[in-house]
């Protein structure tokens, strides 16, 4: 990373498009000095002078990261959504709800979750190829841009992103899944890109109004399916998030779901949690296309074919994505800013490419 301002803005490239900025979730409540508003999502928007005549793509970052994720690497290059507008698509970014521009007071909000630090975070973004946090595949990672530990440039730049959630996932969950339904329904239908702990409210608001997702990918997401983290306050009691999922048969509370837990070597060491047969379908869900996307040296290799099994059982059009299996190598969580990310975007726009092509005929 450069050192210098002037040698970053210098060295940065110069492009034409439009863009601008707008909050969806403009829900007014009574503070200690008048009104504010609850829970807003920043979006900010960019389209080439002569946009494509597909879907616009929705990006929703992860954890307690930042719109930021998709619009610059941690390194400094253009980031996914400046890729997409180069190659004619237009591209809204989210801040989810009390994350970046999308403002956060525990008054209105309800009360922080701890800031994810680097003890939490090395395993997920940087894990060591040996030690307590490797995983069987760390020893293949070696697309990320920068050092390993804090003080280096690049790492540093990558934990001040990193921000608090809701303390709360359940609410977290419920209030990210309205704002996207908003944003859904003033641009979509949409191709949805979620990545990580932004997976569960991408899967809420996506359940809201599939009519408005033209497809979804699911990056490293949080899971695996019906996932309980007590010492983090997370339970996926409805499957992929903590808020209500759309069943039919219906279900008014998450207890009505009959699951099983079974050891299933073909699937990893992790045992798997699916409803019990006959399952109930998954009504929304299962009316649009989902990629399931999987980093070549990432922890959620472990269980991203859970997710797969849980979202087919439930009658939906998904499909595996591993990176390597298309050829892209090296890869671990933060698939969107590492030095390939303009490979890893390609296997999510060719894909998108063949699933349109396929409906069209």
């Amino acid at each position: 990373m450069e050192s210098s301002v002037e040698n970053i803005i210098a060295s940065a490239e110069v492009t034409t498009s439009r863009r601008g900025s707008f909050w969806v979730g403009l829900e007014p409540v009574s503070g200690p000095l008048g009104t504010v508003m609850r829970g807003p999502m920043f979006v900010e928007w960019e389209a080439p002078a002569e946009p494509q005549p597909d879907p616009p793509w929705v990006l929703v970052h992860g954890g307690g990261g930042q719109a930021i994720d998709y619009t610059i690497t941690f390194d400094g290059r253009p980031g996914w959504s400046r890729l997409l507008v180069e190659q004619g698509h237009t591209v809204f970014v989210v801040d989810r709800p009390g994350h970046g521009r999308s403002p956060h007071h525990p008054d209105v909000l309800g009360p922080m979750g701890p800031q994810l630090g680097f003890e939490f975070l090395r395993p997920i973004f940087v894990p060591p190829a040996e030690g307590p946090d490797s995983n069987p595949a760390a020893h293949l990672h070696t697309q990320w841009p920068g050092g390993r530990e804090p003080g280096d440039p690049v790492y540093d730049q990558c934990l001040c992103t990193s921000g608090p959630m809701l303390a709360d996932p359940s609410e977290m969950h419920a209030l990210e899944g309205r704002r996207l339904a908003e944003l859904l329904d003033l641009v979509g239908p949409a191709i949805v890109v979620t990545h990580s702990a932004g997976g569960p409210g991408t899967f809420a608001g996506a359940d809201a109004r599939p009519n408005k997702v033209a497809a979804l990918f699911a990056i490293e997401t949080l899971g695996p399916p019906f996932l309980k983290r007590p010492e983090m306050g997370m339970d996926l009691a409805w499957g992929v998030a903590s808020s209500p999922i759309t069943y039919d048969p219906g279900v008014t509370d998450p207890s009505e779901l009959d699951t099983v837990t079974d050891e299933r070597a073909d699937l990893g060491p992790i045992p798997i949690t699916l409803q019990r047969e006959p399952a109930r379908r998954l009504a929304h869900l299962s009316q649009f296309p989902i990629a399931v996307v999987t980093a070549e040296s990432s922890m959620f290799l472990g269980f991203d074919r859970h997710l797969v099994e849980f979202l087919a059982q439930g009658g939906c059009d998904v499909e595996l994505v591993r990176l390597a299996d298309h050829g892209v190598h090296g890869n671990g969580h933060m698939i969107m800013s590492e030095r390939n990310n303009a490979e890893t975007l390609r296997v999510l726009t060719d894909w998108a490419a063949r699933k349109a092509s396929l409906e069209r005929h």
